[in-house]
């Protein structure tokens, strides 16, 4: 082989996820039939297991046998595989323990710089594209109304829509179904759908029917903040070859060419510009890679973005800051990268035993790391049940806790599926937690870490749990002011409790753990914790000389002082 990569620019339809993998793998196999593996990384975990199923069928082999998928929390390879699916992720992780992948005779990954460019025709049908003469008010608006022309005026043909988030595609939903009623089949699609839901987008239409599939776009920023923003003109490129996939189409884009020409970048910007670096900085100190400042980045991401990772992992213990340069990794730090969690769950857990509650924070942590447990049905009164079922898990102190109880309740009916549906509970979810838990049990144990919990009549069950939450996630709390507004810790920015939030009243502290930005800021997974448990949780991040001024300043200066006098009491 003359060069060790080669890119491939592949068109929509042209194979390059499905068959260029097998392609590798016969040549590697003619020369070696079992030594050697082909990996092949995907972005989605969602990705890596539907093309993996794809591939196996294809090649007449069980999936999790010669062909598999490894994402978080979800290994199905064996000793059989030879070409695996995973996301870049774990592919990452597999580096920590192997840095030259040796066990891979070829990786496809999505983008390499520096080796020859081959360019990979696809296999489209003719797509028409049209464009609005004149910009649309609401888009939405302008979307449905498309649906139910295409349903009238168009050939037989299914209908896939592109919107921002759940709210709008159920309502989408909705709408359109209240204008063409049965004669259309409407499913939506997005990630915290149940599975089941997901996969009826498979299920073959009545003859009489035309399919119409609403798709979630979901544009990410920092943590959690999804902000409706224009996609380039490469996503745009690339949504059109979905109507020529099989027949030929059409596409409508629900503004004007002009727009198209002068308003959408070229490009979509590089996730890594656009992303909290907090657990990429860990993986790659844990990789060896001490000096991030000069750092050969494809794409280098902001100087701010990295500093304010860097001081997040000095914050939590992970990282020494050795002469400004943050590049000794703590034992904590090595304890961290070792979890397939984001830091700040990862610190959370390996805190725990000193809080003896180590048992519910593993629960927890697993709660946290599935979809949504909690399912909604469409419809009023199924929507209203469900409201009412979750309801009685809710715990008064707030979210993690709810969360707490059902997993207790989940295992305390020995994992029902009955129980489950009748308390509009996914499932699926919970077996995922479940797995996930199992799985942080073994890495807790691996570094000895105690497995334990309080007695559950103490008075202090609850506040322990609390607290490591807190040691956890002390870099996100919010107060309550005076006004009747929380505003989040030294950032200061004014926040309001997500409408999931099972809270019924607004304590003067809580902790958070999804900052999440849609029409407004909303904080979301919440509870309830004390002001004081701040000094004595995280004292060097709360430290009084270093806390900008505002009114939470002035109530932990109240809260220092008082302690003082009293004796650092609990």
């Amino acid at each position: 082989m003359s060069n060790q990569t080669v890119i491939l620019v592949g068109e929509t339809g042209s194979g390059m996820t499905m068959q260029i993998p097998q392609f590798v793998l016969e040549a590697v196999q003619e020369k070696n039939p079992s030594k050697w593996l082909v990996g092949c990384t995907q972005p989605r975990r969602v990705a890596a297991m539907s093309v993996a199923s794809r591939v196996a069928e294809e090649m007449d082999v069980a999936i999790g046998e010669e062909v598999s998928y490894t994402v978080r929390f979800e290994d199905c390879s064996n000793s059989k595989t030879v070409l695996k699916y995973l996301t870049d992720g774990m592919l990452l992780r597999e580096a920590m323990a192997d840095p030259l992948l040796q066990r891979y005779k070829v990786t496809c990954v999505e983008y390499f710089s520096g080796a020859p460019l081959m360019k990979v025709l696809g296999r489209l049908h003719p797509v028409e594209i049209l464009y609005t003469q004149e910009p649309e008010r609401d888009y939405l608006e302008a979307a449905i109304n498309t649906v139910v022309q295409i349903h009238m005026f168009e050939p037989p043909g299914d209908v896939l829509v592109f919107l921002t988030g759940e709210e709008e595609i159920e309502d989408a939903c909705r709408r359109i179904v209240s204008k063409l009623g049965d004669q259309v089949n409407v499913v939506p699609l997005y990630s915290s759908l149940a599975p089941s839901m997901q996969q009826k987008i498979f299920d073959p239409p009545a003859m009489e029917n035309r399919r119409k599939i609403v798709k979630r776009y979901n544009p990410k920023t920092r943590v959690e903040s999804l902000l409706v923003s224009p996609i380039s003109q490469a996503s745009a490129n690339q949504r059109a070859g979905r109507a020529g996939r099989t027949q030929p189409g059409n596409f409508f884009r629900l503004y004007t060419e002009k727009s198209f020409n002068h308003d959408l970048i070229e490009q979509t910007y590089p996730k890594i510009l656009r992303s909290n670096l907090t657990n990429t900085v860990l993986t790659l100190n844990k990789l060896g890679v001490d000096n991030l400042v000069s750092f050969d980045f494809m794409d280098p991401p902001a100087p701010v973005t990295l500093a304010r990772a860097l001081n997040d992992l000095v914050d939590l213990g992970a990282l020494d800051a050795d002469e400004d340069k943050f590049s000794n990794l703590t034992m904590t730090g090595e304890m961290m990268s070792e979890f397939p969690l984001d830091p700040q769950m990862a610190k959370m857990l390996i805190v725990s035993p000193k809080f003896n509650c180590s048992n519910e924070i593993l629960s927890i942590s697993a709660m946290l790391s599935v979809p949504n447990c909690f399912i909604r049905p469409r419809g009023e009164a199924q929507r209203a049940a469900a409201d009412e079922a979750k309801g009685r898990f809710g715990h008064i102190d707030g979210d993690h806790l709810t969360l707490l109880n059902v997993y207790h309740a989940y295992k305390q009916n020995n994992g029902d599926s009955n129980w489950c549906y009748q308390n509009f509970i996914n499932h699926r979810a919970m077996k995922s937690a479940d797995n996930v838990r199992e799985q942080l049990v073994r890495i807790m144990s691996k570094f000895n870490l105690k497995i334990c919990s309080s007695d559950f009549n103490s008075r202090d069950y609850y506040t322990n749990i609390r607290k490591a939450l807190l040691a956890g996630y002390f870099m996100q709390v919010a107060h309550l002011d005076r006004n009747g507004h929380y505003l989040t810790a030294k950032d200061d920015q004014m926040v309001h409790l997500h409408p999931s939030c099972c809270l019924d009243h607004k304590p003067e502290w809580v902790v958070y753990n999804e900052y999440v930005l849609t029409n407004r800021n909303f904080i979301r997974t919440v509870t309830y914790i004390r002001g004081e448990w701040l000094l004595d949780v995280a004292p060097h991040y709360y430290h009084l000389s270093n806390f900008p001024n505002c009114e939470a300043k002035r109530v932990l200066q109240k809260l220092s002082k008082k302690r003082d006098r009293c004796g650092n009491p609990k």
